[in-house]
């Protein structure tokens, strides 16, 4: 099993913004965390944080270009993207950058978006759901054909590409994840599209995540491709006091679910403490 961890909140008060993301980035990378997420925002939205838009939040693409400057090793992504937020070409463009100047360590994480408050704040678009999640459908199929150098026309319901072209091509063809579990939409194009499926530790004893990976493999199933392909990602919240041996003990009911991959947020900004807990963690957590 996998860990990494996600920063939602950036109001740190003990120190320079840039200088404490960067020591918790570079506490991460040499703890053995496999991943770094960033929240994709212009505006707080860390439901355990101060109201939305009263704290410091940072743009994404912007930051993991940072990360990927004070880090060596560690995978780097969004968690996510809404597709809204950007037209596909630019938003794959930032994601092959990044790929590039970090040595092969993107991702694309991805999802249809659902901040209304925000978007109208902001003067974002946001249409109706049934929009989003066709041109989420489109924008994956344009990232694929990009990183596939596949320079034909693209003419999509929503986006039309005359002659796609992504040079530099990416070291590696960045991981997929999209963002959700909904069994209409989502999970579809997770089974279609995705590499990484990200489901949230709800306490129930396991129910809603057997019940949602079950509806994936039974996707899968339909569509004759193979369910082991696709990383199974939990989201989970590390406690104030929890120790690692504790965190991994809680993990390891993870595994019985068919999870690949812990990904931890946490109250708050993230402390030096909170990503020590993790790095402690990390040979127990790959143990399991």
């Amino acid at each position: 099993m996998r860990l990494s961890m996600s920063v939602t909140n950036f109001s740190w008060r003990d120190g320079a913004l840039a200088t404490r993301l960067a020591e918790i980035a570079r506490a991460a990378d040499a703890g053995g965390l496999d991943g770094l997420w960033v929240a994709d925002h212009l505006l707080q939205a860390d439901p355990y944080g101060a109201r939305p838009g009263e704290t410091e939040m940072l743009e994404a693409y912007t930051t993991l270009g940072y990360l990927a400057a004070v880090t060596g090793r560690i995978q780097l992504g969004t968690l996510v993207t809404g597709v809204t937020f950007r037209p596909p070409a630019l938003l794959v463009k930032a994601v092959t950058t990044l790929d590039v100047l970090s040595g092969g360590r993107a991702l694309l994480g991805i999802g249809a978006g659902y901040q209304a408050d925000e978007a109208a704040a902001m003067g974002l678009p946001l249409g109706p759901v049934g929009e989003r999640f066709d041109r989420l459908e489109e924008a994956l199929q344009i990232a694929l054909q990009l990183w596939a150098g596949d320079e034909t026309p693209f003419h999509g319901a929503h986006y039309r590409l005359e002659h796609p072209q992504s040079s530099p091509a990416p070291i590696r063809r960045p991981p997929i994840l999209i963002g959700g579990t909904g069994e209409k939409r989502t999970l579809p194009l997770v089974a279609r599209y995705g590499d990484v499926c990200n489901v949230f530790d709800i306490p129930d004893g396991g129910a809603t995540v057997r019940h949602k990976l079950g509806v994936l493999q039974r996707l899968c199933d339909e569509i004759g491709r193979p369910y082991a392909e696709i990383e199974k990602m939990i989201a989970t919240r590390l406690g104030p006091d929890e120790t690692a041996e504790a965190f991994v003990e809680r993990c390891s009911a993870f595994v019985e679910l068919g999870i690949d991959h812990v990904g931890v947020i946490t109250t708050g900004p993230w402390t030096d403490a909170a990503v020590a807990t993790l790095a402690e963690a990390v040979p127990g957590i790959a143990a399991l």
